[in-house]
């Protein structure tokens, strides 16, 4: 049944913002103007026209807020938009519209080409069409974010570059670098050249650039003084940069450096900056693995270096709090080296004989023959699932191309069943891949740990990281000391290390040759290297060391 429109006093709402979202949408002038015409055509009563220049991706637009306000109230009963985009691109925003439609506040949303009005379809494609607006705009978001990630992956950096270079423009998206600007990098290079030479200061040198050089930016004004420190003091010259800034997240650029790395420090050291926090352009051994014993904040790497007097410089590593969760915690900091004292001491304590070694496989491999049939036998349960899944969709696909079901009961049946068949899909390789996983680690396990101080001392950074992810997790530091739980390592390594010790002692002193069957009698009998209960009773860490 046709409304009566003049019992329905409507709102126009034009919207536009300067967000990406709105780059192609119509002006608020064409769209009222559209909007004029459309109430004219069809007799509409317009109380007012609102005019709104947000966007709509978050909640809290003032004119929108305003005009629901007064709906409320009952100066206006209906809405006149030039699309159902410009009512919402956000859950909250549209969900007050389609309450008002509940409370009969609301009766009509127009639009040029259609009208929602107060049914449970009308407002289900009302809130359909705002839903798809919000996943357009999130989409785009998601595409620039992945986007922002190929441009630092391929060490270009996303933004203006310093002076002495420039963006490029004409090169297709997703394949832009920075470039030399070739008016201006040499002259820049000059300023290094000057202040590395020790005999200039800041300032002498701006007035070099500023009065004799009468060097200009590409914008055509002059360079300040404060922009010739940052020039100095910016590492994107040697090849390096911060994104986002202060993160600690540092790119290797894909551009041309105008200098080294070891003229930047030169020129640091010149400018008084010695304990100036340094780019991270090499690979820390523990980052992330630790938190703070006090507050349980994060343990943060910070690097210094000591220039002496007869121009040695000593470059240390340091571990301590981040403070940010308390910055009150009285928790100092460590030097790297020290740390690794601590971390070889623990590894001492553990200690497998070949002997044990050849043992604990022995009932390893026993254990996974048990343990493989019965993940077999849940591989075959899931299989049979994938299979009935299979024939579902297969059963509706054949229903829609008969025109025995509508497209609404399509979407609604196959929706789950596409959720199911992704999920045991899932189920069936990760059961697949983990029969043998956990028996391979576990040798690998026992064979790194009869060299582990070796491997950590002399291993690479990947190695030294899992040994320590090995020996314990949730490690605390407190009072410059690391506190490793040995006891929830791995499996009981630490008592079993220490059991095995006694039991080799015990034969040590016989004369007689001992035979690897003495070693896994004496094993067998002591209860702490039975299982409890479980075919596995020990953890293993599958970030092993290989």
């Amino acid at each position: 049944m046709k409304n009566d429109n003049t019992k329905i006093k409507y709102f126009i709402y034009p919207r536009k913002s300067s967000e990406q979202e709105d780059r192609q949408v119509a002006s608020i002038d064409s769209q009222i103007r559209e909007l004029d015409d459309v109430a004219k055509k069809d007799k509409l009563s317009v109380v007012a026209t609102l005019e709104e220049s947000h966007s709509a991706k978050h909640p809290g637009r003032p004119i929108f807020n305003k005009m629901i306000e007064k709906i409320e109230k009952g100066e206006a009963n209906a809405l006149l938009v030039w699309n159902a985009s410009r009512i919402s691109r956000n859950s909250i925003d549209t969900g007050k519209i389609i309450y008002l439609f509940d409370i009969e506040k609301l009766v009509e949303v127009r639009t040029p080409s259609q009208v929602f009005r107060n049914t449970p379809n009308d407002k289900f494609l009302l809130n359909l069409f705002c839903s798809q607006a919000k996943l357009e705009n999130d989409n785009k978001g998601e595409d620039v974010k992945r986007g922002l990630r190929a441009r630092l992956q391929a060490g270009v950096f996303p933004g203006r570059g310093p002076i002495g270079y420039m963006s490029d423009k004409y090169t297709e998206r997703g394949a832009k670098k920075n470039l030399v600007d070739p008016e201006r990098f040499d002259t820049v290079r000059r300023m290094f050249d000057l202040m590395l030479t020790g005999n200039y200061t800041v300032v002498e040198i701006f007035r070099i650039v500023t009065k004799e050089w009468k060097f200009k930016t590409r914008q055509g004004t002059p360079i300040g003084r404060s922009t010739l420190y940052k020039i100095f003091s910016n590492p994107f010259y040697y090849g390096s940069f911060e994104y986002p800034m202060g993160s600690g997240d540092w790119i290797k650029g894909n551009y041309k450096p105008m200098i080294t790395e070891e003229e930047y420090d030169q020129i640091q050291y010149l400018l008084g900056r010695k304990g100036r926090p340094r780019p991270k352009n090499h690979i820390f051994d523990f980052p992330g693995m630790m938190k703070c014993g006090e507050c349980k904040g994060t343990i943060v790497i910070e690097e210094k270096w000591k220039h002496q007097n007869n121009g040695n410089v000593h470059h240390y590593v340091y571990y301590h709090c981040s403070k940010r969760i308390t910055p009150t915690c009285s928790q100092g900091s460590i030097e790297v080296t020290e740390l690794k004292k601590q971390i070889n001491k623990k590894i001492e304590e553990l200690q497998i004989p070949p002997e044990f070694q050849t043992y604990a496989m022995k009932w390893f491999r026993q254990e996974n023959e048990k343990e493989a049939g019965s993940r077999n036998a849940v591989l075959k349960t899931q299989q049979a699932g994938y299979t009935l899944c299979l024939k579902k969709i297969d059963g509706y696909m054949d229903m829609r191309a008969a025109q025995l079901i509508g497209d609404d009961e399509y979407n609604a049946k196959m929706a789950p069943l596409k959720k199911e068949k992704a999920q045991l899909e899932e189920l069936l390789g990760d059961t697949g891949d983990r029969i043998n996983r956990w028996l391979s680690v576990a040798d690998e396990m026992l064979a790194f740990v009869k060299d582990a101080v070796g491997k950590f001392n002399n291993g690479s950074i990947a190695i030294r990281k899992g040994i320590l992810s090995a020996l314990g997790q949730n490690l605390l530091l407190k009072d410059r000391i690391l506190q490793i739980d040995l006891e929830k390592s791995l499996f009981p390594m630490k008592t079993i290390s220490a059991e095995v010790s006694k039991i080799h002692k015990r034969l040590e002193p016989r004369k007689t040759v001992v035979k690897q069957k003495d070693y896994e009698r004496l094993y067998d009998k002591n209860p702490l290297m039975q299982p409890q209960g479980e075919s596995n009773p020990c953890y293993v860490n599958e970030n092993h060391v290989s």
